[in-house]
C-alpha cells in the first residue's frame, strides 16, 4: 500500500471491535484491514488531537482527507458507468446533469444520514461540540471517505456495489426529465432559504390538448411573485417555471427596483 495511505495504530484509540462490527454490516462489506475502516471514519479535528502541534504529516496519516479525495474520483466513475449504461440514449448534457445530481453533497449527505454513518465518525472535541455528527458536508465527505477505503481494500468491483446498494434508491429514480426538473426546482428553493423566505408552491393551472399530446401550465407561486411555465409534463412544465422564476429574481435584483420590477423575455410566458 502506498506511503500516503500508511496508518500509525499507535497513535490512536481504535473503535471498539463491535462498533465497527455494526458500521460492516450497514456497509455490507466486511474488511480485512480495518486500520482503513477506522481512517475512514476519522475526521481531520480527531486526527490534529492525537498528534503535536508539529507533527502534521503524522495527523494526516489519521484522518480521512485523503481517502475522501479517491473515493470522490472512484464514486463519479462509478455513477457515470451506472448511468451510461441504464440511459444509453441519452445525452451528454443529460447524463451530466443526472450525474451532478447523485454526487452532490446534499445527494451524498442524505444517503449518509438512512445509513446513520454520522454515528461512527471520530470526531474531535471542538468539532463533536459544534455538531459535526449532522453536518451535511462532513456527511457527505464520510460517504466518499468509506467509498475510497473499500476501493483501496477490495477493488472496483467491491466499491461499485458498496455505491450500488448504498444508492439504489437514488438511482432508480434518475432520469434525464427528473434531473432537469431538479436543477431549477433546487436552485429556486435554495435561492428563497438563502433569503429566508417560504418555500415555493407549484400549481397546475390548465392542462391542453389530447392524451398523446398533453401541454401541462403550471404556476410557480412565492413570498413576491408568480410566473407561469408550460410543458409535456408536469415536472417539465414545474422546471420551466422555476427557471422564469429565477430570470425574474435575477431581473429584479440587477434593477433594485424591489419585487414589483419584471422583465419579460421573447417566447416567456408569464401569468401575474
Amino acid at each position: 500500500m502506498p506511503s500516503a495511505f500508511c496508518y500509525n495504530p499507535s497513535a490512536v484509540n481504535n473503535h471498539d471491535a463491535a462498533s465497527l462490527d455494526s458500521l460492516e454490516e450497514i456497509l455490507e462489506y466486511k474488511f480485512t484491514d480495518r486500520t482503513l475502516l477506522e481512517r475512514a471514519i476519522t475526521h481531520r479535528s480527531w486526527a490534529h488531537e492525537q498528534v503535536s502541534p508539529a507533527s502534521q504529516e503524522e495527523a494526516r496519516r489519521l484522518h480521512n482527507e485523503a481517502f475522501e479525495f479517491l473515493g470522490d474520483s472512484v464514486l463519479g466513475l462509478i455513477v457515470a458507468n451506472h448511468l451510461y449504461l441504464s440511459n444509453p440514449d441519452a445525452s451528454e448534457g443529460e447524463l451530466s446533469r443526472m450525474k451532478h445530481r447523485l454526487v452532490s453533497a446534499v445527494t451524498l449527505a442524505n444517503v449518509s444520514l438512512r445509513m446513520g454513518l454520522g454515528d461512527f465518525v471520530r470526531f474531535g472535541r471542538g468539532e463533536e461540540r459544534s455538531g459535526g455528527s449532522r453536518k451535511r458536508a462532513l456527511l457527505a465527505d464520510v460517504f466518499e471517505a468509506l467509498t475510497g477505503a473499500i476501493f483501496l481494500e477490495g477493488g472496483f468491483e467491491a466499491a461499485k456495489r458498496f455505491v450500488e446498494v448504498s444508492l439504489a434508491e437514488e438511482l432508480a429514480h434518475s432520469d434525464p426529465e427528473s434531473a432537469a426538473a431538479a436543477d431549477h426546482k433546487t436552485l429556486l428553493q435554495e435561492t428563497l432559504q438563502a433569503a429566508k423566505q417560504p418555500a415555493p408552491q407549484y400549481v397546475v393551472v390548465e392542462t391542453l390538448g389530447p392524451p398523446h399530446k398533453r401541454i401541462f401550465h403550471v404556476e410557480v407561486r412565492w413570498n413576491g411573485g408568480q410566473v407561469l411555465g408550460s410543458g409535456r409534463t408536469i415536472k417539465a412544465a414545474e422546471s420551466a417555471a422555476a427557471g422564469l422564476a429565477l430570470e425574474r429574481m435575477q431581473s429584479d435584483s440587477a434593477s433594485e427596483n424591489g419585487p414589483s420590477a419584471r422583465s419579460t423575455s421573447p417566447g416567456e410566458n408569464h401569468q401575474e
